[in-house]
């Protein structure tokens, strides 16, 4: 019997053909650029920081990207780049759950980045996190919708304040840094600079990539006129 390939480099060229293919193919059906890389795809590096990922607190976290066979996006795309994508991730770890903020206040932090970036995975993913962490719902969907909340609880108003001013004006006010200072602390506005910083750049990575919504899901975010 004759083998099917007489020279094994064949073979691998066919095969790599064949990911490419299945590569292309998922980034056409879902519409994601950086297609989803299974455990048999990634370098030994880039298996270092999914475990890094599948192992540390987001874990925990049901419907997490980080349960997932294959990383969820941001992380998908950190792979890409594992140095800086482990890196990443670790900041966004602290940020996520050693905030002195709390999660009530970071995950609104978060929304409000997610609103300036229309970015739609972001406050698809964080919406529900923000409710569970005890924000009113009637604020994210103002938020959502590009309106001033009303009825915020006085911490919310100064973080609200703060997050605003800073993605709008590229500054803060006197008023609007004290009063942050005032219920804070300096630790308390690093810390909030830093979620909308980092937000920023996690919204960066989802809209370049065009993660999509799980199950082909409606937009969240409506433009806003």
């Amino acid at each position: 019997m004759r083998h099917r390939f007489a020279h094994p480099w064949l073979a691998g060229v066919l095969m790599l053909s064949a990911w490419m293919a299945s590569a292309s193919a998922q980034t056409a059906t879902d519409g994601r650029r950086f297609p989803l890389l299974t455990d048999a795809q990634m370098t030994p590096a880039q298996k270092e920081v999914a475990n890094n990922i599948r192992t540390g607190p987001r874990a925990s976290v049901p419907g997490s990207a980080a349960n997932n066979a294959s990383l969820g996006s941001p992380f998908n795309v950190f792979l890409r780049s594992p140095e800086v994508g482990d890196l990443l991730q670790k900041v966004g770890t602290h940020i996520r759950f050693k905030s002195t903020l709390g999660a009530r206040l970071n995950e609104f932090a978060i929304l409000i980045t997610a609103r300036q970036w229309n970015s739609q995975y972001e406050w698809f993913a964080h919406h529900r996190l923000a409710l569970q962490a005890g924000l009113s719902p009637e604020v994210a969907q103002a938020v959502a919708e590009g309106k001033r909340p009303a009825g915020m609880k006085a911490d919310e108003e100064i973080v609200y304040n703060f997050c605003h001013e800073l993605h709008s004006n590229k500054q803060v006010s006197d008023a609007t840094y004290k009063a942050m200072v005032d219920q804070f602390g300096e630790q308390g506005v690093m810390d909030l600079i830093a979620v909308n910083g980092y937000y920023v750049l996690v919204s960066m990575v989802l809209n370049v990539d065009r993660t999509p919504i799980p199950g082909g899901g409606e937009l969240p975010l409506k433009p806003l006129k």
